[in-house]
């Protein structure tokens, strides 16, 4: 592949994977180099001041592990929202142009097909059907009167308990033997 380069990619377009989406459902196209913040600040836009219902985020790739991101973040901005997840392959095409090829022929390009995982989220605000298939229900809400000021505890360190006594390092006497300084001596204390 040295004498080739990388002249175009596009993906395979496939439909939603979701029955019954309003035909308005707003698709978060998430890319390689989107950035996070320009991808919530309009996500966030479409739920909170336009008033919508459902937003579906979709990536490809190495895509994908930015596409949850934006989904974990939006979860946790607006709360209550209902989440359905489904993972398939999307075909990506790569042309490359051979860099070797004769300067008066024609240019000689190879077709790659590449098969890369695919994410597709939709977040919903109204319920949807607990029974499909990667159906996630929305973090429990606060009660009134409980400590918000912290996140939630899902996904945290436990605090230590106090320490005990045995669980304290104890020191450990080793003893040398065949030592020039003379057997039995104690040549020194460790921790463990």
């Amino acid at each position: 592949m040295e004498n080739f380069r990388k002249v175009r990619t596009s993906e395979e377009e496939m439909p939603l994977p979701f029955p019954d989406l309003p035909p308005d459902v707003v698709e978060m196209k998430v890319k390689e180099g989107s950035k996070i913040r320009n991808l919530m600040n309009f996500a966030m836009a479409q739920m909170e001041l336009k008033g919508r219902r459902q937003i579906v985020f979709s990536g490809c790739g190495r895509a994908v592990t930015k596409t949850i991101t934006c989904v974990e973040i939006m979860k946790r901005k607006l709360g209550g929202l209902h989440q359905v997840t489904k993972v398939r392959y999307k075909t990506v095409l790569e042309v490359w142009e051979n860099l070797d090829s004769p300067p008066d022929g024609p240019a000689q390009n190879l077709t790659v097909h590449k098969n890369v995982p695919s994410i597709c989220i939709l977040l919903s605000r109204d319920p949807l059907d607990p029974n499909q298939t990667g159906y996630q229900p929305p973090e429990p809400q606060h009660e009134a009167g409980e400590d918000t000021s912290g996140c939630s505890t899902k996904g945290l360190k436990r605090p230590l308990p106090p320490p005990c006594e045995e669980l304290l390092p104890k020191k450990l006497q080793v003893q040398v033997s065949d030592s020039p300084r003379g057997s039995g001596t104690t040549a020194g204390q460790l921790d463990h």
